[in-house]
């Protein structure tokens, strides 16, 4: 049965995922754009290591805070998931940009990249649900793809760093800000899908319903054990290849840039893979993958620096190979006009974990060194006894899992 003219889409399916996909990665350089200069900044405004992690933690304190406000109040499924995507990436080109013009002062910076954060929260998660509202029906498939976008985007500022064709640090924040205007415009220009579910008015604490449900609930569960270990890992993956000694300068944030890349990768392939399997099946196999390669890093770690380079890649394929599934299976979880609130409050769960880890796994690395790993792994493990359920029934299944 087809669409009533006037809800016919301008778009394919197909073409405005992969318009939706490039947004994302341009947008997403935003989050860690400061990372990238964090060394040249450190020295221009005087900074201490304690200081670098308060702009690294403003972020995630920022994005935490958006999700809640947009997921409690029900502002994500109120409005459209196109408008709100646009309008936060403008505040989040516009803030980052400005942290450049700061000469000094690590307050302004602060409240600059917490608003950054903030606007992150109107990009990640509704940008998945912009997704989902193109292509319910390969929910996985697509996830894998947008998130895999916003991997590779989230490493962009370090490619820029790393090939050294900028003249100053400020040139790399705002060529972060200016492509996320660009990824902005996409959008805006593109609008919500046909399949776009819209609340009637906002609803306060409305979204908590969902976590009633066993299956969002596992998924969620899932979600933040995988959330323990991956941004650690993301944050400490400088800090591992420094260690080598035999990677230095430049070379660093290029290595760390392929790193996000092989991330990015693992969620697109994950995806693809979804189709055939079921997102449950990926989501456990790439979780006991992670968990694996937490286990085994502090060993392989003394091996030439070839071999730790190819770890160290193949574990961000793995650690973020799960993440968009555990997104498909939330969203296919609950009430389709509650899907941006939900994964909204998931969001800002997961990374309020990701922030403990980040700080645990920062604070112990001059004594832990490379069994920082085994830190990062009851995360993986949590994750994979709260999908247990997810396993046994993919079992019997005889064909792939509908909600992939």
């Amino acid at each position: 049965m087809s669409l009533p003219a006037a809800s016919v889409p301008r778009w394919s399916t197909r073409h405005a995922t992969a318009i939706i996909g490039i947004a994302a990665l341009l947008c997403s350089a935003l989050w860690f754009s400061i990372n990238a200069v964090a060394d040249t900044l450190q020295i221009a405004w005087g900074l201490t290591p304690a200081d670098l992690g308060h702009l690294a933690s403003a972020v995630q304190l920022g994005f935490i805070s958006g999700t809640l406000l947009i997921s409690l109040s029900g502002l994500a499924d109120r409005f459209a998931a196109s408008h709100i995507f646009t309008i936060c990436a403008v505040i989040g080109a516009l803030a980052n940009g400005a942290v450049a013009f700061i000469y000094g002062g690590l307050l302004p910076a602060l409240l600059l990249r917490f608003v950054t954060g903030m606007a992150m929260a109107g990009v990640y998660p509704l940008g998945m649900k912009l997704v989902v509202t193109w292509a319910p029906e390969r929910a996985g498939n697509v996830l894998g793809w947008l998130v895999g976008m916003l991997m590779v985007g989230a490493g962009l500022p370090h490619f820029v760093r790393g090939i050294d064709v900028v003249p100053n640090w400020q040139a790399v924040l705002l060529i972060a800000s200016a492509v996320a205007l660009i990824g902005a415009g996409m959008v805006w220009s593109l609008g919500d899908g046909p399949h776009h579910a819209r609340g009637r008015r906002l609803h306060w604490g409305g979204v908590l319903r969902c976590y009633a449900v066993p299956e969002f609930r596992a998924a969620a569960c899932g979600y933040f054990g995988h959330m323990w270990e991956l941004y650690a890992f993301l944050v400490m993956v400088p800090i591992m290849i420094a260690r080598q000694g035999a990677i230095q300068g430049h070379m660093v944030y290029l290595t760390t840039a392929a790193v996000f890349l092989a991330s990015g990768t693992g969620c697109i392939v994950g995806g693809i893979l979804s189709r055939r399997w079921g997102c449950a099946r990926i989501a456990i196999l790439a979780l006991s993958g992670s968990a694996l390669m937490c286990l085994l890093y502090p060993w392989l770690a003394g091996g030439p620096t070839p071999l730790v380079v190819m770890v160290l890649l193949g574990w961000g394929f793995l650690a973020t190979a799960d993440s968009p599934q555990f997104s498909a299976l939330a969203s296919q979880a609950c009430p389709p006009q509650l899907v941006g609130s939900a994964l909204a409050l998931m969001n800002s769960i997961g990374f309020g974990i990701s922030i403990a880890s980040i700080e645990l796994a920062t604070l112990v690395w001059d004594s832990l060194s490379v069994y920082i790993a085994w830190l990062l792994l009851p995360g993986p493990l949590l994750g994979l006894l709260a999908l247990r359920e997810m396993w046994r029934a993919s079992k019997v299944e005889s064909r792939p899992l509908a909600i992939g």
